[in-house]
């Protein structure tokens, strides 16, 4: 994969914890630094610190958001794409990447998650769910 063409979702909580935001503001920042550019959600919390992070590098930042009005977005997001479908669009942040960072989060994160080891997408979780089947990983 070229720069231009990585693409690295980062995922967790509209509300986070300052270690959790922290986190995500590096994350950002090293996915820019990396030249791939950053997919999220598009609001607060974990998706609005990594943004930052990513555009205090000059990265670029991608917000697949839930409703239909691109001022949703949170200011670091840079390409707002609303979808009108509320929840449903973690799919399409999901799928839009080929790596998936999940940092903190709740039931929303959790399912993302799961829609990428669904389809074969690597996760990276940061202080996230633990996922296991019949009591192994």
């Amino acid at each position: 994969m070229t720069g231009k063409n990585r693409f690295i979702a980062v995922i967790g909580g509209s509300k986070a914890s300052a270690q959790e935001i922290t986190l995500a503001e590096e994350v950002g920042r090293e996915i820019a630094k990396n030249r791939a550019s950053l997919i999220c959600g598009g609001k607060g919390g974990v998706m609005e610190a990594a943004c930052r992070g990513a555009v205090s590098e000059g990265g670029l930042t991608i917000g697949i958001l839930p409703g239909d009005n691109r001022s949703e977005a949170n200011d670091y997001v840079q390409i707002p794409l609303v979808t009108g479908i509320g929840y449903a669009r973690n799919i399409a942040v999901v799928k839009s990447s080929q790596v998936v960072i999940a940092i903190g989060g709740s039931y929303g994160t959790l399912t993302e998650i799961g829609y990428a080891l669904q389809n074969g997408i690597p996760v990276i979780g940061l202080g996230t769910w633990s996922i296991s089947k019949n009591g192994k990983m």
